[in-house]
């Protein structure tokens, strides 16, 4: 698997090349203006659901399905896919994670984003330039009153200029910590395109196994009733039953193979996703699948506490990060308002020919400052403040939703585990029992002791129970997966990653290489 090694758990720190300039960086930060951005903190709940935590599910004696035992505070695994213990599942997700052009996408958006955060912080150091000019000039003699022919001379020139723009209330340090907390958020947009693409691979690969298995199950039973018919139809020639009872199981025949292309078009479907999810073109599919008896379920899944999933959760971490950058936006609207404070010196030299530069009498220099306050703009400064506070709000309601959902998801997911492994021990009873019904309407047909009707009511209870046994199956590991993608996918256990850093003061980022 490609390891994407730059995504690691770090802000973005200007790079300080002036050690004066930093530590006056650092003893302005003290008059920043607008409100300092704390997380908003976890949730107090002590579990996901009303009746807080929870239980064991049941398991089912069934190639595949184990009990499986919840384990509160354990850590998700980096890749936690592994726990299915199939060699295909691990070689499909590491191809799809290393080509999915989505993927690739959402690494150049951060990167792009990262960039822009560190060209900002030069903002924060002096500005120095050079220039240097040569100019030849003709000057009319008609200028001084005088007539004649005017002269003509060269002028040298060099100069090196510095600016500084002071920061003194701050507003380019909240617009860095603005652009900082853009590419936090891209950043675990990258996270969670990952996790999306990783859950997705697998949920497909189940829906692969199911579909195979369901349309395996569905010839099994055709090819069985297309037995039967041709024995009824032998006793139909002898006349041992009606016509009726053929035609019944002829239409019984029909039906079944009706419901064959459905499913085969459902898994063409499906591959033809999977391959998107594999960033292959559906004529490039090589035929890798998973049986479904081949699946495993992992007995111990990991809980993790309600408290630390607010820290885990890609979409959550982007959404705090989105409200850091409009919480930012309060302190850039509030020192526009506020007085600039530039500073500015140049020194040079000027002469008639390159060689006399820097000569005696040549030295050209200057010092400046500068202060410029707004003082009427219609009330734009004003309101452009209060839109800020209120995008501020905004990204704050957005956050507490994002946060009800993610808590909804896990909340979801233990219940589906639950309810569905108490739904597969439910229908493997079923199929039993009308597999064991089948035979018995079939042995009491070939007696005379039912009518043919009452086999093929019970044939049709064995193909929905096998069926339907089939689909459950399939439901618990794609429960399995839908848990882990909702408590995070442990991204920060891969070795490509740290665990995510909390925010920091910019005064110790200034300071800091």
């Amino acid at each position: 698997m490609r390891l994407i090694s730059h995504r690691r758990s770090r802000r973005i720190r200007p790079r300080a090349t002036s050690g004066i300039a930093v530590g006056l960086a650092a003893f302005l930060g003290a008059c920043t203006v607008g409100p300092d951005f704390s997380p908003p903190a976890a949730p107090d709940v002590a579990g996901y659901t009303r009746e807080g935590g929870a239980s064991a599910a049941v398991g089912s004696e069934v190639a595949g399905a184990i009990g499986q035992r919840f384990v509160s505070g354990r850590d998700i695994p980096g890749e936690w896919w592994r726990l299915f213990r199939s060699k295909t599942i691990n070689a499909l997700v590491a191809e799809a994670v290393h080509n999915h052009p989505d993927l690739a996408a959402a690494e150049a958006a951060l990167r792009a984003a990262r960039e822009t955060a560190i060209a900002e912080g030069g903002s924060l150091l002096p500005q120095a330039g050079f220039s240097g000019s040569q100019t030849r000039e003709g000057v009319s003699q008609a200028q001084s009153g005088r007539r004649g022919t005017g002269s003509v001379f060269d002028l040298s020139g060099a100069s090196v200029s510095v600016s500084y723009d002071l920061d003194v209330f701050g507003g380019e340090r909240r617009k860095i910590e603005g652009l900082e907390a853009t590419a936090e958020n891209q950043r675990y947009q990258l996270e969670a395109t990952q996790l999306a693409l990783s859950a997705n691979v697998v949920t497909t690969l189940i829906t692969d196994a199911s579909l195979r298995a369901q349309i395996a199950a569905t010839k099994d039973i055709i090819r069985a009733e297309s037995e039967q018919l041709d024995l009824l139809r032998k006793q139909f020639d002898l006349g041992a039953i009606a016509q009726t009872d053929v035609l019944l199981q002829e239409s019984n025949v029909a039906q079944s193979r009706a419901g064959l292309p459905a499913l085969e078009k459902a898994l063409a479907q499906n591959r033809n996703q999977l391959m998107a999810y594999l960033g292959r073109l559906p004529s490039q599919d090589r035929g890798e699948q998973v049986p479904l008896a081949e699946l495993r379920l992992p007995g111990e899944l990991p809980l993790s506490l309600p408290s630390a999933l607010v820290r885990q959760r890609p979409d959550v971490l982007a959404a705090e990060e989105t409200l850091r950058r409009a919480n930012a936006q309060i302190g850039v609207a509030t020192a526009n308002m506020l007085p600039k404070l530039s500073l500015s010196a140049a020194f040079g030299s000027q002469a008639l020919s390159p060689g006399e530069l820097f000569g005696a009498q040549t030295a050209a220099w200057s010092l400046a400052s500068s202060v410029s306050q707004p003082l009427f703009q219609g009330g734009a400064l004003i309101h452009a403040r209060e839109s800020a506070i209120a995008s501020r709000d905004q990204a704050a309601a957005q956050y507490r939703s994002t946060v009800i959902k993610a808590f909804q998801n896990v909340a979801d997911s233990l219940r589906a585990i639950q309810t569905d492994a108490k739904a597969l021990a439910a229908q493997v009873d079923a199929e039993r029992a009308a597999t064991r019904s089948l035979e018995i309407s079939r042995s009491q047909f070939k007696t005379g002791g039912t009518t043919w009707t009452t086999v093929l009511t019970a044939d049709q209870a064995y193909q929905n129970a096998r069926i339907a046994r089939v689909k459950a199956q399939a439901q618990r590991h794609a429960d399995t997966a839908a848990l882990f993608q909702a408590l995070g996918g442990g991204w920060w256990n891969r070795v490509d990653e740290t665990p995510a850093a909390e925010p920091r003061p910019l005064a110790e980022i200034l300071t800091a290489r």
